[in-house]
């Protein structure tokens, strides 16, 4: 099985093309993400056909479990497409479906170079039941252009102010005053993924608002753990810091991997822009 290694900020695939494969998928992305048996990666993309739209991509996470979006990926999937030749000569916008939907992803030129490709991200959700967040029932009926903010979640002994946006996944947003580096992520992240609040789980955020225009970000991912980038993250991120005020419409995201660009008119979809890169290609002799 020919494979292609990816990253975005730091945020490494291994993409596969799985249009006649049929293999266990879970099991395949639990051994080649391996970091020290495996290939090593964050996640498994699997680039498959669409009757809907130009292309098809299933994101499975280390652990075997599959997500609904991943912003980083899409990049990876369309920056491989394009440099495959696999959408035409010349193109420069292909559409991707996800199990969150239907995605647009175009290059971005700068000085008559690829600088870095957009995706658009979709709508951001931020009812309760949307996201989904078990909360009170007298909280449940939040609409959507409502955003539940300072939620009170304890953990670990330690109360934690949370707010909530789907971008297709559930995330929880912690936001800080001092530097992100110094919060303890490895020991608060796996009892936010996991809290009985999240019936699916949630990917966690801690940020720090640098200034309007930059907003400093950790991400626990579920499924995976600490990573050094996070599209979806880097969007709910920017959704709620405009929200309660915090920053214009369009930021910069600074995670440890890199800086990714986020745009929302707070009305529309969010877009989503950042760099994605080839890594290595390689063959995957195990079977499963």
């Amino acid at each position: 099985m020919n494979f292609t290694k990816m990253q975005s900020v730091g945020n490494d695939f291994i993409l596969v093309e799985a249009s006649s494969k049929q293999h266990n998928w879970p099991q395949i992305a639990r051994a080649i993400c391996h970091r020290h048996f495996g290939v090593g990666g964050d996640g498994l993309l699997l680039l498959v056909p669409s009757s809907v739209a130009g292309f098809g991509m299933r994101v499975l996470n280390s652990d075997g479990s599959e997500t609904e979006a991943c912003g980083n990926g899409l990049r990876c999937l369309a920056k491989y497409v394009i440099d495959q030749g696999l959408a035409g000569t010349g193109t420069k916008e292909i559409t991707i479906e996800t199990t969150a939907g239907i995605r647009k992803a175009r290059l971005v030129e700068e000085k008559g170079k690829v600088d870095k490709i957009q995706v658009g991200m979709g709508l951001p959700q931020l009812s309760a039941p949307n996201i989904p967040v078990a909360i009170e029932s007298e909280k449940s009926d939040l609409i959507d252009i409502t955003l539940i903010a300072d939620y009170p979640i304890t953990v670990g002994g330690e109360e934690l102010k949370m707010s909530f946006v789907s971008m297709g996944n559930p995330h929880a947003i912690h936001f800080l005053q001092s530097p992100v580096i110094d919060f303890p992520l490895s020991k608060f992240g796996p009892m936010v993924e996991k809290h009985e609040l999240f019936p699916n789980r949630i990917n966690f955020e801690v940020a720090r608002v640098i200034g309007r225009k930059e907003i400093e970000v950790q991400v626990w991912e579920r499924g995976v753990g600490e990573t050094l980038g996070c599209g979806s993250g880097a969007c709910a991120v920017a959704v709620c810091a405009q929200l309660l005020g915090y920053s214009d419409n369009k930021v910069d995201i600074k995670l440890p991997g890199g800086i990714l660009g986020v745009e929302w008119d707070g009305v529309g979809e969010v877009l989503l822009s950042g760099p994605a890169e080839i890594v290595f290609t390689g063959k995957w002799g195990k079977s499963c």
